[in-house]
């Protein structure tokens, strides 16, 4: 990841950290929370009016375009042999014009690690989601909070209501990069920050759900072991449906150690 503070000319404290993860190409905008409508950056406003200062993808990445060169300029071929670049890369040339833009006095620098307001709001970010039957999602954090959401229960949320309509749509959904949302079909964000509000918290911990995992989920190999029998007792159990796989993989499936010792009873 790439971390470059934005500075403005004419002040003294940075408007806020620009992220960019280089392997999605997404860019993630963090302000700095004392902003209001009057001095954040004027795409931001509407966002600052509202109190959110997590900048989404999609309105990072805008901001990002409106101050580089176009790639259907006409002379981009000649910009970018001047800077030795075979192609157009966003992230090239925002790092060779410093973001300045002749609309305002912003520019961007580079720094080496996260200040600790960003730090102290992707406590709140996700580590994991898992997409579960009739629209609700188990959300991890890194706050190491699990909270189970119903997706009817915030639909007035932009999008979600496209979501609740399209089961196959639905099916798509995961993390974004940063952990800043979960992500339907990489076009329909649901901030983090929302999810984490939404819904029930679980009373157990991440690590919780780690030990059961390592404990009660099983390969083949260790399910013939634990029942003392071979791998194609376990096929002749799959077969009969006495014994269901948790998941079905090529080179072997994984079971719950639970419905294993059932059929040794």
């Amino acid at each position: 990841m790439k971390i470059f503070d934005i500075l403005d000319a004419d002040r003294k404290d940075p408007a806020g950290i620009l992220m960019y993860y280089e392997k999605s190409g997404t860019f993630i905008i963090e302000l700095q929370d004392h902003l209001d409508e009057w001095t954040a950056p004027l795409l931001f406003t509407g966002l600052v009016r509202h109190r959110v200062f997590t900048v989404p993808r999609d309105i990072s990445l805008m901001w990002v375009r409106e101050r580089l060169i176009p790639p259907s300029r006409q002379n981009i071929g000649m910009i970018l042999s001047n800077h030795k670049l075979e192609s157009y890369d966003e992230i090239k040339m925002l790092e060779i014009t410093r973001g300045i833009c002749s609309q305002d006095s912003l520019y961007i620098k580079g720094r080496d690690s996260l200040p600790e307001y960003v730090l102290r709001r992707q406590e709140k970010n996700l580590l994991d989601c898992v997409v579960c039957s009739e629209c609700r999602l188990i959300c991890f954090f890194a706050d190491d909070t699990i909270r189970v959401i119903d997706l009817k229960d915030i639909k007035e949320n932009e999008g979600v209501d496209k979501v609740l309509s399209n089961e196959k749509l639905y099916q798509t959904g995961m993390i974004s990069p940063g952990g800043y949302a979960v992500t339907f079909n990489d076009s329909i964000d649901i901030p983090a920050y929302i999810l984490h509000r939404a819904g029930t918290e679980l009373p157990v911990k991440r690590q919780d759900l780690m030990a059961f995992i390592q404990r009660n989920i099983l390969d083949t190999t260790e399910s013939g072991r634990l029942m003392g029998c071979t791998r194609q007792n376990i096929s002749y159990l799959v077969k009969k449906n006495r014994l269901q796989p948790v998941k079905e993989e090529v080179k072997g499936n994984l079971y719950l150690k639970g419905e294993l010792l059932k059929n040794t009873w």
